[in-house]
């Protein structure tokens, strides 16, 4: 069976082009619900049938997994399932009427505009550090970019003269975005003061190093963005994708067109991208019990 889920994380990464994270998610899943299978003293995936991976979910809700984590384990496992009748390891889909839990779609919190722009001018711009950090915001809330395509910048990315950049998104599909001016200065300041002198190798392709000159991580970034939230008298929690959040609440509060949105975001389904609309519809009801005398 090891050597199954092998060669599917291998199809899904080389033929299929997708994510390492999404990667890292197949096997994290697929691990459990294999050694749940070598548990039940079943030999071979043949054999397997729905109740068995419906025991493999009443076991995980036990253990007090979130809704959220049983919806994409079942999602693997269906990915999995097809790749195997794909190689005819398999002559059925045990999967293909397991029903994935219902998940309540929380709205995704946004700062406000005033919150945004005390977030901006906290980094330092009299240091390399200082510099990188307000580049990094700047492009982030202008762009929407993911943190994960944010990391993943290389220099040759970002057009200044044209003020545009052009990431990978999910499974490797490639949108170009505008760069508003003031993260177009930011970046320039950046790049022009503080980046190669942060780089520890000067041939690295990285937009945005750390502190040992190589490329930051996901997990920098989070300890750097709570970090100016603080600073910033921010109470609400900031997550690494807030300001992509509030880049989209923001500008659908300013009339932006909704697909124009869901393509800067990188989104394959519109309905995605509505979530967004429910944000703003929100703060606009909290908006109107506060203002109006007969709210």
């Amino acid at each position: 069976m090891d050597d199954l889920l092998d060669a599917f994380l291998h199809y899904e990464a080389v033929e299929r082009g997708l994510a390492e994270n999404t990667i890292a998610s197949y096997r994290h899943d697929l691990l459990l619900y294999l050694s749940f299978i070598d548990e039940l003293d079943i030999s071979s995936l043949q054999q397997t049938n729905r109740m068995h991976i419906q025991a493999f979910l009443v076991e995980l809700h036990h253990q007090g997994k979130a809704s959220a984590t049983l919806s994409r384990c079942v999602a693997s496992i269906r990915a999995f399932y097809n790749f195997l009748l794909q190689e005819r390891i398999v002559d059925h889909d045990p999967a293909i009427y397991v029903h994935s839990p219902k998940i309540a779609r929380k709205l995704p919190h946004v700062l406000t505009m005033d919150e945004v722009s005390s977030l901006l001018v906290m980094p330092d711009p009299s240091t390399e550090m200082g510099l990188r950090d307000k580049a990094m915001f700047e492009v982030l809330y202008a762009t929407g970019i993911r943190v994960s395509e944010l990391i993943s910048l290389n220099v040759s990315d970002v057009n200044l003269s044209a003020s545009f950049l052009r990431c990978l998104g999910k499974g490797s599909k490639e949108r170009i975005i505008p760069l508003g001016r003031f993260a177009r200065q930011a970046v320039v300041a950046y790049t022009q003061a503080a980046r190669y002198s942060l780089l520890q190798d000067k041939e690295d392709k990285a937009l945005f190093v750390n502190h040992l000159g190589k490329r930051l991580t996901r997990q920098g970034f989070w300890k750097i963005i709570k970090k100016y939230a603080k600073m910033a008298g921010i109470k609400q929690d900031i997550t690494p994708h807030t300001l992509r959040h509030s880049f989209a609440t923001h500008l659908l509060e300013n009339g932006a067109d909704l697909r124009a949105v869901q393509e800067m975001l990188g989104h394959a389904d519109i309905s995605t991208t509505q979530i967004y609309t429910h944000v703003t519809t929100t703060r606009l009801k909290d908006v109107y019990d506060k203002s109006h005398p007969r709210a």
